[in-house]
Parts: C-alpha cells; structure tokens; sequence
C-alpha cells in the first residue's frame, strides 16, 4: 500500500460500487434456502434486510461477503461478476454477531490487525486505528484486551475493525442482536449517527423490525427465502403488500381476524363475529373485480382511539380482558371477530375496573387482504 493510500482511501466519496444479486439461488442437498433472489442496492445506500429467523437473510449476506457459495445466479459489484471472488478480492468488510475479538490483543490491535496482514505503513495504521477510534468514542479502551470490555464495547470495536479497512460495503450481520434492550437501544442510535458520517454502502441484517426501520434507507423484507417487499420504513408500513409485511413491521403486530364483505343498502361494509365495519367508499371501486366475499381484516392496535367518536369514525364496545402497562403506553388485551387482538392507549387512559371500553376507528386504517393468497386489497 503506498504512502499517502490513506486519505485517498478515508476521502473517497461517491464512487461506491452497486451491488446487484442476479437470480441468486442456494441451495442445501434438496433444501433450497434462497430462491431466483433479485436485488439492486445502490450507491451509499443503507440497505435492512429483515425477516423471521430461517428466512435466509444471513444466508444472503454471506454469499455477498463470500462465506457462502452462490448455487446459481450471479452477484455483480460494481457492473463486475464477483461470485468467484475470494472475500478479501471483494472489497468488503464484515461485522459479525459475536464480536470475534482476538482474546490476546489489545483494542487497537484488534483494530489493525487485517492492516498490518496487508502490510500498511505503520503511519497509515496509526492514523486509521485513531481516527476511527475517535469516531466510535472508544479512544480511552485502545490499551485495553476483550476481557476487560463490556458488550457494548466490545461491539464498537468489532465495527472499528471493519471501518479502518475502509471497504467500499460494510456488512452486518445482526450486530446488535447479543446486547441487552437498554444497549441495543444506545447502540443503533450511535449506528445511525456512524452512517450519516460514512458514505458507504451498508448492508444490514437483523430479524428485529424496529431496527429495520429506524436505520434503513430501504428495508428488504424476506421471508422464506423470497423478497416479499421492499421500500422505506413508511411505505412498508402504510402499505403492506402482503399480510406477512403488516403483520411483521409494526410493534405491536397488525390484528388479523375473519370478515365477510357485504352491500346493505348502498353501504358497503365487513362483518364477522360480533362486529360490522362501514368501509369507505374508494374500497367498493377497489374490490369490484375481486371474486369473493371472504376477507381477512387488518387493524393495527395504534389505530384504535379511546376518545369521542368524530364524524366518520366507527365505534366499537369492546371488552376488555386484561391491561398492560409498559410506561407511556397501556396495551389492552381483548376480542374482536372471534380473535385475540390487542390495543395500544395512552397510560394515562382511565381503566380502572371496567369490563368494556368504546374505542373509535377511522376506517381508513382499516387493511382487508385475500384470505387465499394473503395478498393486500
């Protein structure tokens, strides 16, 4: 490495290469994990993978780092095939979930050490290792050996060994996944901070959808091996195209119970067991081809309001069967359409020993999805 590769390396700025999965397919024996996997991440983009455990996101990632053989299809990075690359010809840099810190080592040979294999000058070392340092606040624990770390520390240094590389993509996966909520918590906000600092093209893979949606530019939701869609926090959110996607993104999850639609005059609306729900009357244009009458309904439990009913709102008298209270919020249990479902209030909402409550629902945050196909209506 040259003198003066430093700052050339630490300055470079929107020159990050795309990265394309082409048909990527893997497969186990008969087990096929990923299946025909089309993907596009762009320049300095911030890309989640997210999805239940077992979905092949991890799987998905290694194969772009290198760890994993791809069994058909392609990876291009920057417009040039790297599926038969060797991880480090791949320009890549990995954080991993349990830290994988050399015991031995202090923090800022930790740090170095993938530097100094590549035989940097020493100068060049100095200058990353403090540099990077400096950014994650770690700079009072360079002396210090793993041993003597906390979780959270730890954690940081696993990303500042994957940061002095410089990489043109920084892979993660699941960083955050060992520490308790308190640290998970301080930790993607100082992620979130690290990727407004860093233009680079982060690929980030984590099962827990309120990171997914507070660090991503594009979320990537997958399940069974499948994108099933993929879009800002807000657009997955607002718009599911699936009842896998809203019943995934959203803490609490999306409520899901059975409906039948009907037209009583000239009201179009759902009903089930023990309720009816006026729909708006866009839902009568939207539907007018679909074949049946069987619906699933979805309600997230933030759309439930205890309050007056305004005009156009639905009431309903539900009861309820048990109250949580988690700080700023409650979150009560009750029943809807024959289901479990749950309701999230302010704490400051009077309970007391009520059986029922009167909540009102704008019925434009009503979903309705194929019972058949789950798709979104």
């Amino acid at each position: 490495m040259p003198e003066g590769a430093l700052g050339q390396d630490l300055e470079r700025i929107g020159t990050l290469p795309e990265i394309m999965l082409s048909n990527l397919v893997k497969r186990y024996d008969r087990t096929t994990v990923i299946k025909e996997l089309n993907l596009t991440m762009d320049d300095n983009e911030f890309t989640v993978l997210v999805g239940p455990s077992g979905c092949g996101k991890s799987t998905i990632l290694r194969m772009i780092a290198g760890l994993e053989t791809v069994t058909s299809g392609e990876i291009f990075i920057g417009g040039k095939p790297v599926s038969d690359l060797e991880p480090k010809d791949r320009d890549i840099a990995m954080v991993f979930q349990d830290y994988a810190l050399y015991p031995h080592m202090d923090v800022a040979r930790n740090m170095s050490f993938s530097l100094r294999l590549a035989h940097y000058p020493k100068t060049d070392i100095q200058e990353r290792v403090n540099r990077v340092a400096e950014m994650l606040g770690i700079v009072p624990l360079l002396a210090r050996k793993p041993a003597q770390l906390s979780g959270g520390q730890r954690q940081r240094v696993a990303m500042g060994r994957a940061l002095v590389r410089d990489a043109g993509t920084f892979l993660f996966d699941e960083p955050l996944s060992n520490l308790d909520a308190k640290l998970r918590g301080q930790m993607r906000a100082e992620l979130a901070l690290m990727r407004q600092r860093l233009e680079k093209n982060m690929i980030y893979v984590t099962h827990d959808q309120v990171e997914a949606m507070t660090l991503g530019d594009r979320i990537v939701v997958i399940h069974n091996g499948i994108i099933q869609q993929q879009g800002s926090a807000e657009q997955l959110y607002k718009k599911p195209v699936n009842k896998f996607v809203a019943g995934f993104l959203g803490s609490p999850s999306m409520n899901f119970f059975s409906g039948l639609l009907h037209d009583e005059e000239g009201q179009f609306l759902v009903a089930g067991d023990d309720y009816s729900l006026p729909l708006p009357h866009e839902w009568r244009t939207r539907l007018k081809d679909y074949k049946s009458n069987e619906v699933i309904v979805g309600i997230r439990p933030s759309a439930f309001s205890h309050a007056v009913v305004n005009d156009g709102e639905i009431h309903l008298d539900l009861p309820v069967v048990l109250s949580e209270y988690v700080g700023s919020q409650s979150v009560i249990v009750s029943r809807l359409g024959g289901e479990q479902i749950l309701i999230e209030v302010g704490s400051d909402t009077p309970l007391g020993t009520k059986k029922s409550l009167t909540f009102a629902i704008d019925p434009r945050n009503i979903y309705l999805f194929d019972p058949h196909t789950e798709t979104a209506l």
